[in-house]
């Protein structure tokens, strides 16, 4: 993650100022190649600032099929909050077979008290 600065405080101004004009709802969603050139900034700038605000609480939704977008609706805040948990668990499970254990073991799912 960035530390603050004008240059990324600038970037997320102007990257909230173009999805909430143009890019709100799925259906308006964009490429993070587009959305970098329109911004200003490289894709790894971009999915950075994304990251952060969407750690403030600001609903950036995004797959590979949609692009980025202001979430409109629970719905798609949803479809897009179970993209990202189905990435993560499909990370964890490689993380467990390179660890040659199992995904429970990983997770700590077997060693909770009871």
């Amino acid at each position: 993650m960035h530390e603050s600065s004008p240059q990324i405080d600038y970037v997320k101004t102007k990257l909230l100022q173009v999805l909430a004009v143009h890019n709100t709802g799925a259906a308006n969603g964009v490429s993070a190649r587009i959305l970098a050139a329109v911004v200003g900034c490289d894709e790894r700038t971009l999915r950075s600032v994304i990251s952060t605000a969407r750690n403030e609480g600001i609903a950036i939704a995004g797959t590979p099929s949609t692009g980025y977008y202001i979430a409109e609706t629970a719905e798609e805040l949803e479809a897009c909050c179970q993209f990202l948990r189905a990435r993560a668990m499909h990370s964890l499970g490689i993380e467990a077979q390179l660890r040659r254990m199992p995904l429970a073991d990983l997770l700590g799912q077997l060693h909770l008290p009871t």
